[in-house]
Parts: C-alpha cells; sequence; structure tokens
C-alpha cells in the first residue's frame, strides 16, 4: 500500500497539523454530539491564540504543562498548542484519584495546567509552588485566581521556534495495575509515524466521522482517535455527558459516526443485553441458533440490526486495550461487523500490531505487525511457541521519565521487553495469552494465563466481571455479578435473604462445573467465590489484580 505522507515537512505535531490546516480549511473538524463543529481553520486560530498566552506567561521548551479534562472540542486545542513550540503536554486520565493527580503535578514539574469547569476543584486543593497559572479549558481563559501573585506576564522576546522530531512532545502517566504510575516520554516522531501508519490497516478520508468514547489522556484514543482524525481531515464528536447507554442510543443517531474506538467491554455488553438473549429466548430459538448454517443467517440479521443502533454508517469499529470474549468475536466474524483489533501500549505510541480492515481476520489474534514495526517472540515454548512478545519501533518512548533504571529493565539491545506473552503463526498473526506477570504455573508446569480464563468465565450473562487467582496451590475465581439479572431470576424482592444467598451459591458451584467441562484438567477452577463489591479498576477498565492477590 502507498505510503500517502511524502509531502509531511517532518515528522513533528505541528508539521502534521499545518499540513492539514492547509489541505482542510473549511472541514468540520471539533465538536459536541447536536452541535455544529469548528472547522479546522476556526481549530487552528484557536490554537495560535492559545500559543499566544502561553508563551506571553514565560512558557519555553522544554516546560511541563498538566493536560486535566474530561473530553471536549478544546482538547485537542491545549494539545496541539503545547507541542506547537516544544513545550510539553501531560495529559491526565479525569479518572485519576486527586493524591494520584497530585503527585503527577509534583514529579512532572508542570509549570501551568489546562482543566475543566469539572475538575477545578481537584486543582483548587493542590498547593503546588511549581504552578505559575491555571487556563480553563472551556474558556480558554486564564483562571485569575489560580494564578501565582509573582507570576509576570510579558511578551516573548525570542521569535517561536517549532521542535525536532526528537523533541519530547507527551508525558503520560500510565493508569499501571501495579500501585504507582510511570511517566512515558514520548517524542513527536513517536507520535507522528505512529499515527501516519495507520494507513496500513485502514483508509479514512476527510467525510469520516469519528464519535470518541474513550478518555483523550488514554495514548490509543489520543493518537488513533485526535492526531490520526488531524492528518486525514476528519470531523470527531464528543459526548458532554456520561456515556449510559441511552445518551449513546442518542449520540449515534445523530451523529451517525462512521468510525468508532472502543475498550471490549462496550461491544460485550450489547452482545450480552441486547443479541445473546434474543438468541435464547425461547427453546426453537436456540435449536435453531444451534444449527451452524442458521446461526449464520440469524448473525448476519443481527450484524444489519447492529450497524443500524450505531447509527447505520458505522465502516470502522476498533477494539483495543484488553482481550475481546472469543463468544462474541465469533458473533462479530459471522455478523461481518466492521471491527479490527489493535494491539499496543502507552510506551510504542501506542499502535504496534492489527488487523487490516476488510481483510481476513483470524479468531483470536490482534493482527500483523504495523510498518516498521518489529515483532519478535522471546524465550519460546518449544511444544506452544509461547514467549514474551519484545518489538522495535519509531513509536518507541524515549524512556521513563526520571527513572533511569526502570528504562533499562524494559528496553535491552533496542528491543522493548513488553511483559505480555504470546505466539505468532506462520503468516505473522500475533496471538496474545496474557501478561508475564500474571502467569500461574500448574502443578505440572504447565502456564496458566488467568486472563484467558476470565474471558470464558465473562461469557455467562449474569457475570459483570471475574478475576481468576491462586490460593494453597489451587484455582479460584472472584465473580461479580449482575445482580439486576440474579433478582430476576430469582426473584429475590419476595424471597428471604437466605434463601437468596443460597441460590447464588448453588448458581456458583453450577457455573463452576459448566466452566470446568470445557477447559483443560490443569485449568479447572477449584472454587468461585462471589465478589459482592465491583473489583478496583484503573481508568482503562482493568482491575487492579495487584489488590486482590497480595
Amino acid at each position: 500500500m502507498k505510503h500517502p505522507y511524502e509531502n509531511l515537512e517532518n515528522f513533528t505535531l505541528p508539521a502534521l497539523l499545518d499540513r492539514s490546516i492547509k489541505l482542510y480549511k473549511e472541514k468540520d473538524a471539533f465538536g459536541y454530539v447536536g452541535e455544529a463543529a469548528m472547522t479546522y481553520t476556526a481549530f487552528d486560530t484557536k490554537i495560535k491564540n492559545t500559543v499566544a498566552l502561553l508563551r506571553k506567561n514565560g512558557i519555553k521548551k522544554g516546560d511541563k504543562i498538566l493536560l486535566l479534562s474530561e473530553n471536549m472540542p478544546h482538547w485537542g486545542v491545549a494539545y496541539f498548542a503545547t507541542t506547537y513550540f516544544g513545550a510539553v503536554i501531560v495529559p491526565v486520565l479525569p479518572d485519576f484519584h486527586p493524591s494520584d493527580i497530585h503527585h503527577i503535578i509534583r514529579h512532572s514539574e508542570a509549570k501551568a495546567i489546562f482543566v475543566s469547569d469539572r475538575h477545578l476543584q481537584t486543582i483548587e486543593e493542590s498547593e503546588h509552588k511549581n504552578i505559575n497559572f491555571v487556563v480553563n479549558l472551556e474558556s480558554l481563559q486564564l483562571v485569575d485566581e489560580l494564578t501565582n501573585k509573582s507570576h509576570k506576564v510579558h511578551e516573548p522576546k525570542e521569535a517561536l521556534q517549532k521542535p525536532n522530531e526528537e523533541d519530547l512532545a507527551a508525558l503520560i502517566y500510565t493508569s499501571g495495575t501495579t500501585g504507582h504510575s510511570k511517566g512515558v516520554m514520548l517524542s513527536h516522531k513517536n507520535l507522528t509515524t505512529n499515527a501516519v501508519s495507520s494507513y496500513s490497516k485502514v483508509t479514512i478520508t476527510a467525510a469520516d466521522v469519528f464519535l470518541s468514547i474513550l478518555p483523550l489522556a488514554h495514548t490509543l484514543e489520543c493518537t488513533v482517535g485526535l492526531i490520526v482524525p488531524v492528518l486525514h481531515g476528519a470531523s470527531v464528536f464528543y459526548i458532554e455527558k456520561a456515556p449510559t447507554p441511552s445518551v449513546l442510543l442518542k449520540a449515534f443517531e445523530l451523529v451517525k459516526p462512521t468510525m468508532m474506538l472502543s475498550v471490549p467491554l462496550i461491544i460485550e455488553k450489547i452482545y450480552k443485553n441486547k443479541i445473546f438473549p434474543k438468541f435464547h429466548s425461547s427453546f426453537i430459538m436456540r435449536f435453531l441458533y444451534g444449527i451452524p448454517f442458521v446461526r449464520k443467517i440469524l448473525n448476519q440479521i443481527a450484524g444489519k440490526k447492529l450497524i443500524e443502533t450505531f447509527g447505520g454508517r458505522i465502516r470502522f469499529f476498533g477494539i483495543g486495550g484488553a482481550a475481546l470474549s472469543t463468544h462474541v468475536e465469533e458473533f462479530l466474524i459471522e455478523a461481518k461487523f466492521p471491527y479490527i483489533i489493535g494491539y499496543g501500549l502507552t510506551e510504542t505510541s501506542p499502535l504496534l500490531a492489527g488487523s487490516v480492515l476488510g481483510e481476513t481476520v483470524k479468531l483470536k489474534s490482534t493482527g500483523t505487525a504495523f510498518p516498521d514495526v518489529i515483532i519478535k517472540i522471546k524465550n519460546k515454548n518449544p511444544l506452544t511457541g509461547e514467549g514474551e512478545i519484545v518489538i522495535q519501533s519509531p513509536g518507541l518512548m524515549m524512556g521513563y521519565y526520571k527513572d533511569e533504571e526502570k528504562t533499562k529493565e524494559v528496553i535491552k539491545d533496542g528491543w522493548f521487553y513488553t511483559g505480555d506473552l504470546g505466539y505468532m503463526d506462520k503468516d505473522g498473526f500475533l496471538f496474545i495469552s496474557g501478561r508475564s506477570k500474571n502467569v500461574i504455573i500448574g502443578s505440572g508446569g504447565e502456564n496458566i494465563y488467568p486472563e484467558q480464563l476470565e474471558s470464558v468465565i465473562n461469557e455467562n450473562e449474569a457475570v459483570l466481571d471475574a478475576l481468576v487467582l491462586e490460593q494453597e496451590g489451587k484455582l479460584v475465581a472472584r465473580i461479580h455479578l449482575d445482580y439486576e439479572f440474579i433478582d430476576k431470576m430469582f426473584h429475590a424482592d419476595k424471597m428471604p435473604d437466605a434463601k437468596v444467598r443460597e441460590d447464588i451459591a448453588k448458581y456458583l458451584e453450577t457455573m463452576r462445573v459448566e466452566f470446568n467441562a470445557k477447559v483443560s484438567s490443569f485449568s479447572k477452577i477449584s472454587k468461585f467465590i462471589e465478589q459482592i463489591e465491583p473489583f478496583v479498576k484503573t481508568p482503562t477498565k482493568k482491575i487492579k489484580r495487584y489488590l486482590y492477590t497480595e
């Protein structure tokens, strides 16, 4: 496939932006669902005004600026304005605990903050001597009461200079499932080459419309849901409310998106709540659905309805961030739903592998490598071919901020050790087994991947989340149930509590027996334990495993 960006002056965010402003001037750029979007020209004007504001307030190349906000059209303004003259953006996931945000402000040595009204209180509570001023993201104006009293405003003496490819552009603190987050340093070249490489997997044009539902501070949404649309002159719409099912359905109807990014959870919920029950609503439906050729026809009908649910125009639905349930993926394949599964890490800007839209997908695979990415499997198991996934990529981070030791642990001889385990088939398709630190060694020395077992348990319509652990040499699973479903199933409103608890215990045991019938002998689980409280999760919706294993 031809590389379409020979006319990109260099691999920096300002070069990418300037090219797009020339090409797509009056095209729609960013807006809220149900409102008119600003054009690329208006977007550019806001960026230039914000650059002037930052420079007048003493921000120079290399200075860090924190960005704390939910998704909104001005998020991209703050991002591109900061990086336009070599300052460094520090996007923070708004779901982070205030104490984590205060730690990031201190650790990054940020000199200024962009913040939305919703998160202003978190900034008001922090007392950081290094913060000179705060910009309200809604108005793009200074917040007077949060401006350092000794701070002076003056016109910059030196001319504006744009950054080089190798300069630091973004400092991203990972949500980490293991305690304190690490600051990942991504250069202009890391981010821009990663965005440009998307052409190899999906064709995006200026006519495309994105609906953005993942947090922009997450690298997947930032690269593929912000930088990629700017590169191609596409438009992006944001939801002002929390993305509940009814809010999402309304947004699909209004925006009629052609492109979306999602974590597996969203499509799995739609499948579990809307599609699966219809195919199992009666004995006849269950019987028909069990006949392969009938099932394919029914799935294709359901697939057309699913595309209608998304507004009727969806042609790219990117899934990343965690493993997709096999059950759901089998349905999506037969339903001819235009999904792509991608694989990457914050440390790699993030994309490393992905399936190609419109081409044959392989069940459970995250596709093939992106251009200029080399993937190898280290320390292979001779029987399974599984080992640690190591990579080389133009998107590979500069390192962890202020942590050379950690950087040296993961980058050795130019190879990045991902900590993920997997294998590649003869066609170069990558299959992820799980995280190396989560592997449980069975009594016969077998590798047991808890994520794979959890995916099987999660297929049960009564399960919201599962966590597989080792306790005293045995496998156990903690199960967080869908209590609305359970209440209906056991008529809980008409039963004494003790009886409901007894029914739940029996149900969990039945589920355990059914689960064990599906897995190999060394993966059998000795106990299903009810997890009454929801699991504590990272902002990217991964369970904080270490809280339950230590």
